[in-house]
């Protein structure tokens, strides 16, 4: 058995998955007739809501969703694919607001948003600063942002970011070298790993977790929140790395 290795620091530290699929329960506990998520929450504090990329869900699933977890729990919402990849951030505010009417009933379990950006969405100065103060002014909590253009990796774009309070994902595997490490309003960094050598299949070995590990317990006096999300979901591997990463880090809840 892995032990901790890493202390806890002054940043929370939260730890989870893209989604909270679980392989079927033993036979003996499915009388319990408890959710999926309700048996991910037990392991885990947080979890990222990716199926809102996808569709839409109502309010009430939302509220549901909410009164499943423990007080201590957050999610992180994925801003919808009609904002990021289709509408590419322009003239969607309809949409913006759909979206923060559903997810704001997680109420004091919404942790994040999450707003990831297609590879071929280059950095425009006025259309981002357009849209990031339409999304202030509906919303004021914690937002992540991942852009996926070598063009969001400059000064102008860090500045916008910075001015909006928005943080800048850190990614594994990183499309630029900076990709890799959080930037943006650093009062909140939050990691996205994707898998390695292959995205979304493979699972991270132990020299890579130690890494991680040792990104999150860095001292600081600046950031109150580390988000670390394992995005490898594909053959299962997240959860087996986000608990391997949590012994490490001795967080087992």
């Amino acid at each position: 058995m892995t032990t901790a290795i890493f202390p806890n620091t002054t940043p929370i530290l939260r730890i989870g998955c893209a989604g909270w699929s679980l392989p079927a329960p033993p036979e003996h506990l499915r009388a319990q007739a408890r959710s999926q998520l309700q048996r991910y929450a037990d392991q885990f504090d947080t979890v990222e809501i990716n199926s809102s990329f996808y569709r839409p869900h109502r309010p009430a699933t939302y509220a549901r969703w909410a009164q499943s977890v423990p007080d201590d729990f957050r999610f992180s919402a994925k801003l919808p694919r009609t904002i990021s990849h289709q509408r590419r951030l322009k003239e969607c505010a309809a949409e913006l607001e759909a979206f923060l009417a559903g997810v704001t009933e997680l109420g004091e379990k919404l942790g994040m948003l999450l707003l990831q950006l297609p590879p071929t969405l280059a950095f425009d100065a006025s259309v981002a600063e357009r849209f990031f103060a339409d999304l202030r002014e509906r919303h004021a909590g914690a937002v992540a942002c991942e852009p996926r253009h070598v063009s969001w990796f400059t000064l102008e774009a860090e500045r916008l970011l910075r001015a909006f309070s928005i943080a800048r994902v850190g990614a594994d595997p990183a499309r630029v070298p900076r990709a890799a490490v959080p930037g943006g309003d650093h009062r909140i960094e939050y990691l996205r790993l994707h898998g390695s050598p292959r995205m979304y299949y493979d699972a991270y070995d132990e020299a890579a977790l130690e890494r991680v590990a040792r990104r999150l317990s860095r001292c600081t006096t600046v950031t109150r929140e580390r988000w670390c999300l394992f995005d490898n979901t594909a053959l299962g591997a997240a959860q087996v790395d986000a608990v391997r990463l949590q012994r490490l880090l001795g967080l087992n809840r």
